[in-house]
């Protein structure tokens, strides 16, 4: 069986290393096409580096424009790729301009597609990635579902037929690379004391782009009791320039990325985490973090309704930051650990049948 995995942005990354694990150790041929979304350094070439990923066998280095121009670079770049590996599946990931693109190319060449985290549903249609997931859940072939709310989306969109759950794939790193490393290293290297700062990411177009919307954000920030640690995109920084607005005042310390086992790390030891990221959400409830989450809705009910994240306007941020830690839980509506090993063989007993 072959399998070509398309990816193209940091998300992508950390859910195609269990994938690749699992495909070498069950003696799988996998092909892994990186389309360039995020052509960066930091938040591309480290994360293979960091996650043992091998070297992706394609690079088609599309970079950064409008979602349209990207969306159709990616298209017709894709499409001779796919066609010359001609895989038993197009393993698609999460809700990218690379993940719609890389659907729509192997459709129209008639090869199987398989979304990795299908059903997630935000229900905002002003978000870009509710138009890639729900467009790309529709044309695909497999759904492999993290969660039963995931499942139970598809099915009120008339998918249960191609649907499987097999859990969250970013639950099997997160733990993997928990176990492996220290947070007293990072600790000592940032000059901070665990348990008595936040870490902070702001990355969503809703909350950046607007310059009195980033202002109030950065203001909520500042008024967080302890110190917070912004680890900040270079698209954040570049809109902070140029709405004018300073980013590290205050209490706020403006860090660059980290490597996602330095981002664990350092999560792992936060009083809590202040964030638009849906897979920093999921990390925090992992790692038993309390998240805040500057959004009107999340993906990851799950998170909101065990009581370790709360969704938050810009002047809601310092108190939430500052909430009691909620009841410690058990739940683990993300699966065990093993999802990777289970879409493996999912597409292995699949492979050959359609829809």
């Amino acid at each position: 069986m072959r399998i070509v995995s398309v990816v193209g942005a940091r998300p992508q990354f950390v859910k195609l290393a269990p994938v690749a694990a699992a495909c070498r150790a069950a003696g799988v041929e996998h092909v892994i096409v990186h389309t360039g979304q995020h052509y960066d350094a930091l938040l591309s070439d480290v994360f293979f580096s960091a996650l043992h990923i091998p070297e992706p066998d394609v690079q088609l280095g599309i970079g950064s424009g409008s979602h349209g121009e990207q969306t159709g670079a990616m298209l017709a770049a894709l499409e001779p790729v796919l066609r010359s590996q001609d895989p038993d599946w197009v393993l698609v990931y999460g809700d990218t301009n690379s993940t719609l693109a890389a659907a729509l190319a192997a459709v129209k060449l008639h090869l199987p597609v398989a979304h990795l985290e299908a059903g997630l549903r935000s229900f905002n249609r002003r978000m870009p990635e509710e138009h890639n997931r729900v467009l790309t859940d529709h044309a695909a072939d497999l759904l492999l579902a993290p969660t039963q709310v995931a499942a139970s989306h598809l099915a009120r969109e008339g998918l249960a037929e191609r649907t499987v759950v097999v859990g969250d794939v970013m639950t099997d790193v997160v733990h993997q690379v928990a176990g492996a490393v220290s947070g007293a290293d990072v600790l000592e290297r940032l000059g901070v004391q665990a348990g008595g700062f936040s870490v902070a990411t702001l990355h969503r177009a809703e909350n950046t782009d607007d310059a009195g919307r980033l202002a109030a954000i950065v203001d909520g920030l500042t008024a967080v009791d302890h110190p917070v640690l912004l680890l900040a995109h270079p698209r954040l920084r570049a809109k902070a320039d140029e709405h004018g607005v300073v980013l590290g005042s205050g209490g706020v310390r403006v860090l660059d990325p980290l490597g996602y086992p330095d981002l664990v790390a350092l999560v792992s030891q936060a009083r809590g985490v202040i964030t638009d990221s849906g897979g920093l959400q999921k990390e925090a409830f992992e790692l038993r973090v309390p998240c805040t989450t500057v959004r009107t809705e999340t993906e990851w009910v799950e998170t909101v309704e065990l009581g370790w994240n709360v969704l938050v306007g810009p002047g809601e941020i310092a108190a939430a930051a500052t909430r009691a830690r909620p009841e410690d839980t058990d739940a683990a509506p993300y699966g065990d650990g093993h999802a990777a090993q289970r879409v493996v063989e999912v597409l292995a007993e699949r492979a050959g049948r359609r829809g």
